[in-house]
């Protein structure tokens, strides 16, 4: 790490302001050159994880859906970019506001400089600013997954500016900036367990609830068809795995002991959370899962995520465990619902995220968050800090309970707008999102005979249990 500040920064704090005038003074001064490589590198790692999102996304997916869920990724990114500077930041991380929301005062990115910022004296506005916007795309991200298969592209684009302005930015507000009631009350949430994870994951749900089910979709089976291309399953996953590292890891804001334990525990969630999920699968089929593994290593992922930097390495094996098993059991939960939520987007981040939550309150430790030289909690349980973990239920709920009902409302309200209806006709939902929203393929080529234990297999006729290939525009 490099050398500290030169100085300590001593200008206006507390409201809007620019920290300085860079014709007449260096504003870079005041902060610490390591920790400005390492939030820069950590945002790039989490916009990583947006292609991540994509891939795990459509390898899951249907064939003639495939490329639908990367462009949703993909503009959703984009649309969260353009919003997060809009307003989405001042509403976020302005110096002012309510215990509910911010204010305006630094619309349009105004006086967003070299003040030290909100999340950190360690980091300055603009730095936070780039760091956090990466946190609302890949948010937006994992929510917008819940139009697969039957959901039109240009109402997902309107709902994603409506969602983060209405929904992620006030509950990001509560739990992240220091005027928020959750952050007031003493809840802990290290890098977005509430705010990313159930937030999304309860958008997810009300999406699927308020599109209602595929064509053919059971509440006992589901849709009779496997994950198109487990290879992207397996891509999206590495994408995910090594952004989480910037993910949990730069939500120390800062290159110290903290953020390098973060990092640790979180590898530790995943690769615990993976081998997890694969004994569970392994005890029904007898046979190891790589989708099953992938889906593991992300549970374990997003249950750690609110305690990165506040549990010891052997807390997070307990994450890991837990947090696999928890998301591989609330799985079946849809089926209880009847809720076709096609990519189990609520099972891994919301249910991981509950878990996460909630183990915080009981692992968290003083002595983990103090690594960074000036945080102060009261820990968790092991602490002796008995209703820390009433405060990451109270925050748990709320975050919940807000985003799924406000999801309901907006998608409600939406589709009684002209042209902005939520779900494609039959006969685009049979023939597919990329051919009926995009006029492009996943795949140039599809086979269309297959050699399967030394039978040729064709559009004509196949033996049992052959599998036939088909034409992008017909396939299931």
């Amino acid at each position: 790490m490099s050398a500290g500040p030169l100085t300590v920064y001593g200008g206006v704090s507390g409201v809007a302001d620019s920290g300085g005038d860079s014709l007449t003074e260096d504003l870079n001064i005041y902060y610490a050159a390591g920790d400005f490589a390492w939030i820069l590198t950590s945002a790039g790692l989490v916009l990583l994880m947006v292609p991540g999102v994509g891939f795990f996304y459509s390898g899951l997916a249907r064939r003639k859906s495939a490329l639908a869920l990367i462009w949703l990724a993909l503009i959703s990114t984009a649309i969260s970019g353009f919003q997060w500077f809009f307003w989405g930041y001042s509403l976020t991380f302005s110096h002012t506001g309510s215990a509910f929301i911010g204010d305006l005062s630094n619309f349009g990115l105004m006086k967003v400089l070299g003040q030290p910022s909100v999340g950190s004296t360690k980091i300055p506005d603009i730095l936070f600013c780039l760091y956090q916007g990466m946190f609302a795309a890949i948010t937006a991200a994992l929510a917008i997954g819940a139009a697969a298969d039957r959901g039109r592209m240009l109402p997902c684009m309107v709902f994603v500016f409506i969602w983060l302005t209405i929904v992620y930015n006030p509950i990001a507000y509560w739990t992240w900036n220091a005027n928020g009631w959750s952050f007031k009350m003493g809840g802990l949430d290290f890098a977005g367990g509430t705010p990313v994870h159930i937030s999304s994951g309860a958008a997810a749900l009300a999406y699927s609830l308020m599109l209602g089910k595929r064509t053919g979709y059971t509440k006992v089976n589901g849709l009779p068809y496997r994950p198109h291309n487990v290879t992207h399953v397996v891509l999206g996953t590495v994408f995910l795995w090594v952004g989480w590292f910037g993910f949990n890891g730069g939500s120390a804001l800062a290159a110290n002991l903290r953020a390098v334990m973060a990092c640790f525990v979180t590898h530790t969630a995943a690769s615990v959370g993976g081998i997890t999920w694969c004994l569970l699968d392994y005890r029904l089929e007898r046979k190891f899962s790589v989708v099953g593994f992938c889906s593991g290593a992300i549970a374990g992922l997003v249950a750690i995520t609110p305690a990165a930097g506040y549990v010891p390495p052997w807390a997070a094996v307990i994450f890991g465990v837990v947090g696999g098993v928890a998301c591989n059991f609330a799985t079946k939960i849809k089926f209880l619902l009847g809720i076709d939520d096609a990519l189990d987007i609520f099972a891994e981040h919301a249910a991981g995220g509950i878990v996460g939550n909630l183990l915080t309150g009981l692992f968290a430790s003083d002595y983990i968050a103090h690594l960074d030289g000036f945080s102060v909690i009261p820990g968790g349980w092991v602490n002796h800090n008995y209703v820390q973990l009433g405060y990451q239920l109270a925050d748990s709920v709320a975050g919940f309970s807000y985003s799924f009902v406000m999801t309901c409302v907006i998608l409600f309200l939406m589709n009684l707008v002209p042209g902005l209806s939520l779900r494609v006709t039959a006969e685009q939902e049979e023939i597919g999102l990329d051919d009926s929203e995009l006029g492009e393929f996943a795949y140039d080529y599809v086979e269309i005979t297959r050699h399967i234990d030394g039978a040729l297999t064709g559009a004509t006729g196949s033996p049992a249990h052959s599998v036939k290939g088909t034409f992008p525009e017909k396939t299931a």
